[in-house]
């Protein structure tokens, strides 16, 4: 609610509006969704010690978690061009296997990486940018 409402996002975040007129609106909301008593009690810790602004990189984190535990996970892919379902496929069940787990993909493009693809997941990127390759290439070439 509190990310498709950017007025009550501005209103919670904002540091000029007293913590009192915070507290009341968000005991307001409480009282209007009924959410579960745990969740009522983080909210009223989350804005208590001013961390309100960070619910949505909380829930962020707490959704990657959920999915983390039921073996789902996440990856971006960067390529230079629209990828065919058949090398989306393919890129899927490697990643698969690699990890182990069931791979979420999200797709964006970024010609400047000529071509190949950059995979990231969680923390770590598998690089298999032409881009990269060659800059590779141009480093052994001066180095020797």
């Amino acid at each position: 609610m509190i990310e498709s409402n950017a007025a009550l996002h501005d209103a919670l975040t904002n540091p000029s509006i007293p913590h009192a007129q915070k507290e009341n609106l968000v005991e307001n909301l409480i009282d209007r969704t009924r959410p579960s008593r745990t969740t009522a009690n983080f909210l009223r810790v989350m804005l208590r010690n001013g961390r309100l602004q960070e619910i949505t990189a909380v829930k962020n984190r707490f959704d990657n978690e959920l999915k983390a535990r039921s073996g789902i996970v996440s990856a971006e892919v960067i390529s230079a061009r629209e990828l065919p379902e058949s090398e989306r496929s393919e890129l899927r069940s490697r990643l698969e296997k690699l990890t182990g787990k069931t791979v979420n993909l999200n797709f964006n493009i970024d010609q400047e990486i000529i071509g190949g693809v950059v995979t990231r997941i969680g923390s770590t990127v598998y690089d298999g940018s032409v881009k990269t390759r060659l800059e590779n290439l141009r480093e052994q070439l001066i180095s020797g």
